[in-house]
């Protein structure tokens, strides 16, 4: 009944191949980065009219002194200096 199942309801299986309805790890709100990673805050780019994507920045452990007790300012200043950005796309799980 299975192969039957899929054929009548490929969107199904898609959600199953993908798990993308889950969070994990469970129970953690990852619009906080901070409390979860250190030298971590989560911004937001809107890259168009209406569309907005959500980021975490991270710096390096190499400044992570640096980046103790920051505010959010100064991680958007962080982004505009002559150090490299790597850009990391993790997929469509949903989350960050």
């Amino acid at each position: 009944s299975v192969p039957f199942l899929v054929r009548l309801f490929p969107v199904v299986l898609t959600k199953f191949v993908f798990l993308n309805f889950l969070a994990f790890p469970f129970f953690v709100d990852l619009r906080r980065p901070e409390l979860l990673l250190n030298n971590t805050v989560s911004l937001y780019l809107t890259t168009e009219p209406g569309v907005t994507v959500g980021i975490w920045h991270t710096v390096p452990g190499s400044r992570g002194a640096e980046a103790q007790g920051k505010d959010q300012g100064w991680y958007e200043e962080a982004l505009a200096d002559a150090h490299p950005v790597i850009i990391y796309l993790h997929g469509n799980g949903g989350t960050r």
